[in-house]
């Protein structure tokens, strides 16, 4: 197994389990962490693909490793972001996690004089 295998694999497996905690958790905070994964996954398997051109005796093309980096910051910018949305969430409404479905919202909770 050749290390773009194996970075293959581990990349295929960052997006399977962002995947996973996208649809399976409620709260806000491990979405955000759930679409992070997800994320680095698809970077890392950017990366091997990008790197396994350039070791079947091809130039190495800074485009991909640019597209990554940019990827990366722009990321991180977007996880700034949602992040003080959720404290601010949480701020407002005094939970962080979002309503589901099956469950009644506060509003319905409420008794109006």
């Amino acid at each position: 197994m050749t290390s773009a295998t194996l970075y293959g694999l581990m990349g295929a497996g960052l997006v399977g389990l962002g995947l996973y905690g996208l649809v399976v958790h409620a709260h806000a905070l491990r979405k955000i962490l759930a679409f992070n994964l997800l994320g680095g996954g698809v970077f890392l398997l950017f990366g091997v693909i990008a790197r396994r051109g350039a070791s079947s005796g091809l130039g190495g093309d800074p485009v991909p490793q640019a597209l990554v980096i940019t990827g990366i910051v722009v990321a991180f910018s977007a996880t700034a972001l949602a992040v003080a949305l959720v404290v601010r969430l949480a701020e407002e409404t005094g939970r962080a996690s979002l309503p589901s479905d099956d469950t009644p919202t506060e509003r319905s909770h409420r008794v109006e004089p």
